[in-house]
């Protein structure tokens, strides 16, 4: 009898432990997604951080730094060159507002139902011209290797689809000028073309951009759909996914500062 009472309590005491990791294994997979770009809530935070950091200051191709405020009153043109700044803000998983690229899938989970996959990296440079009211030239590059998700697990996974230890760079290169309309510091919403580069693959796809100068950056916006064949990027598989579309999002925040 005694060892029977005994063989009882291991096997729920066994369930027990077995029950908890895997509620624990659903919770990191199942954390809420971070919510799509959006430039209001990217220039409410840029803001934010404004008022709270009144010496903030932003780079000058010289290295220098000038403060915001300062810059605030240049209104004569905002022709130059904007670089990504990757100092100001701040990069997570779950809160950015700082610069950054990533990606969203939908995929299909056993016992669960329909979940957003989200990747992201903060590690991007790149710059962007205006000359007579033409945004003349954009160069955005992503370290797709530091790409993180809401589980270790899927970082390996997506990295692995994206052929990180061949090709961990994506770039995206604007096509040809277009013309800003008319701002007066408010939104401005544009399609633009440009070659995107992931896995060391090119191609033309076109972006939708949201941008807003706030004291004295330029907020960006936008995101764009590819099909992951184009690329040669293999949908990763687990035990637990039933199926994942065969097409994603990409999308990013970009804060620019002129050089």
């Amino acid at each position: 009898m005694g060892s029977r009472r005994t063989v009882i309590i291991a096997t729920s005491a066994l369930v027990l432990v077995v029950g908890v990791m895997v509620a624990y294994g659903a919770w990191r997979v199942l954390r809420a997604a971070p919510d799509e770009v959006s430039l209001d809530a990217a220039v409410a935070s840029l803001e934010e951080l404004g008022a709270s950091q009144p010496a903030t200051s932003v780079a000058g191709s010289d290295n220098s730094r000038t403060d915001i405020a300062a810059e605030t009153t240049i209104a004569a043109s905002d022709d130059g060159v904007w670089y990504v700044d990757s100092t100001f803000g701040s990069f997570t998983f779950d809160e950015s507002t700082g610069s950054f690229v990533g990606f969203r899938v939908e995929e299909e989970l056993a016992r669960i139902g329909s979940f957003t996959a989200v990747g992201r990296t903060g590690e991007v440079e790149g710059h962007l011209s205006i000359e007579d009211g033409q945004l003349v030239q954009v160069s955005v590059s992503a370290d797709l290797s530091t790409i993180i998700t809401n589980d270790s697990r899927r970082d390996r996974a997506a990295r692995h689809a994206l052929n990180v230890s061949e090709n961990p760079m994506a770039t995206f290169v604007l096509d040809e000028p277009v013309t800003l309309p008319g701002t007066n510091d408010s939104p401005v919403s544009i399609e633009v073309v440009g070659q995107l580069t992931i896995n060391g693959i090119r191609h033309d796809v076109p972006v939708i951009l949201e941008a807003q100068l706030v004291n004295g950056t330029i907020v960006v916006v936008g995101s764009a759909e590819v099909a992951f064949a184009d690329y040669e990027v293999a949908v990763p598989s687990a035990v637990i996914v039933v199926s994942v579309e065969d097409h994603g999002i990409i999308e990013f925040q970009l804060l620019f500062t002129r050089g």
